[in-house]
């Protein structure tokens, strides 16, 4: 479960479009940001993806990557040609094959072969006519499959694009979108896969060309309902346009950190972009484990993401490409370890959920202190690699404190039994210290 943003001109307020995602996913699936370079291959190289092996491009793009540990594929990221994308699970009336392209590898392939966001809609489009779709997309979910959507974005324009299978439907984006775990696009795509209105229609989907909405031929009702997608969708959309005309980074920032004015266990189903796990089976795989924003521009862009879970509690750290690589730190693994970035703040977000308001003030200021001060630099131009680096560096090196403060001074939980029990059997599951 996800959020995607994005805003482009005239809505924004320096005429760059602007992109943001949460990545929503089960709470102990870490989350690793990675920054790769540019590579050649010669021909005929092999590419493995998540499941499936394809044969590998003439060349790739240099990409920043946010990817949970175990998969190829990752759930946002851009190229240095200036092309963001985030993807969403959407859940549609076809089934999805065993084995295929995850959303997640389709995302990956774009962002290394494209240099637009209008090329990137192809490559994916002509992979899921090719190769297909498919395969396991949960970690100890097992089981969990779904279609995918995505929001491509570039300097010059953004896209959503939305897919059943190997049936899709693509939109322009004009001033403000959202998307999250449903079909959005009705009747007035701009691009539609062959074949599309003719299956729906055979299906009884449809009556006529007129009558063809992609959104409601293809789309669960089901499952759009219990995702709680529309509810985050419409939360993330009015946050921006409050803003619009001037629309910038804080808005985004804003945007993927909002609890919808309730506490972070509130609702059955996840209803808040800044989304944090809860035992209801709606809720498991609900956790915001990375989060990401962009500026995109057509001389420079530049990046923001946490590399951790709960935006609420994190920090946006600068990527920039056309550097020098940035390394995050130790890249995380299955279980809880004291060295990377991703667990170090892991173990800081669930001592905060026992008592959130009260525990998150005994760091919060020092937090938006250091925030402040990492997006300060380059002091209004790219910062360097070197500068990125320690902005990373910086983060991770805090998180101790800020977790041995919470937990020498641990105050009562204030959560519902059954929230407790849920947390601590997920701390077994990770191996992470006692108290969380």
């Amino acid at each position: 479960m996800c959020d995607t943003i994005v805003a482009v001109p005239p809505a924004t307020a320096d005429g760059a479009v602007w992109f943001g995602k949460n990545s929503d996913r089960e709470p102990g699936e870490a989350q690793i940001v990675e920054h790769w370079a540019a590579q050649k291959f010669h021909s005929p190289a092999k590419l493995q993806c998540t499941y499936v092996e394809l044969p590998q491009a003439a060349q790739t793009y240099e990409v920043v990557l946010s990817r949970p540990f175990w998969m190829w594929g990752a759930e946002m990221g851009a190229n240095s040609r200036g092309v963001a994308i985030g993807n969403e699970a959407v859940f549609t009336r076809l089934p999805v094959p065993k084995t295929g392209l995850t959303g997640m590898d389709l995302l990956r392939l774009a962002l290394e072969r494209s240099a637009t966001a209008r090329e990137a809609v192809d490559v994916i489009t002509r992979l899921i006519s090719e190769v297909g779709q498919g395969g396991l997309c949960g970690y100890r979910h097992k089981g969990f499959r779904y279609h995918n959507s995505f929001l491509i974005a570039d300097p010059t324009e953004a896209w959503v694009l939305e897919t059943a299978d190997r049936f899709w439907a693509a939109e322009k984006v004009r001033g403000v979108r959202t998307i999250s775990n449903v079909l959005t696009i009705g009747k007035e795509f701009d691009l539609l896969s062959n074949g599309a209105f003719e299956f729906a229609r055979q299906n009884g989907w449809c009556k006529s060309a007129g009558d063809f909405d992609f959104a409601k031929a293809f789309g669960e009702p089901f499952y759009r309902f219990t995702s709680g997608g529309d509810i985050r969708r419409a939360c993330t959309r009015n946050r921006l346009m409050m803003s619009e005309g001037k629309i910038g980074r804080a808005d985004l920032f804003a945007a993927l950190r909002d609890h919808g004015g309730c506490k972070p266990e509130a609702g059955w189903r996840l209803q808040m972009p800044c989304a944090h796990a809860s035992w209801q089976k709606t809720r498991q795989s609900g956790q915001t484990t990375g989060s990401m924003v962009s500026r995109l521009s057509e001389n420079t862009s530049l990046h923001w993401l946490t590399g951790t879970s709960s935006p609420c509690l994190s920090l946006f750290k600068p990527m920039a490409l056309g550097g020098g690589l940035i390394s995050t730190g130790p890249p995380a693994g299955e279980t809880f370890d004291q060295e990377s970035l991703w667990w170090r703040h892991e173990r800081l977000h669930r001592l905060t959920l026992g008592d959130y308001a009260r525990r998150r003030a005994m760091f919060e200021i020092e937090r938006r202190e250091l925030e402040a001060r990492i997006l300060s630099l380059g002091h209004g131009t790219i910062p360097t690699a070197a500068e990125c680096q320690q902005a990373w560096e910086e983060h991770r090196a805090m998180l101790p404190e800020w977790a041995g403060r919470i937990s020498h001074t641990i105050s009562a939980d204030r959560r519902s039994w059954l929230t407790q029990r849920y947390w601590r059997e997920q701390g077994l599951l990770d191996h992470l210290p006692p108290y969380c």
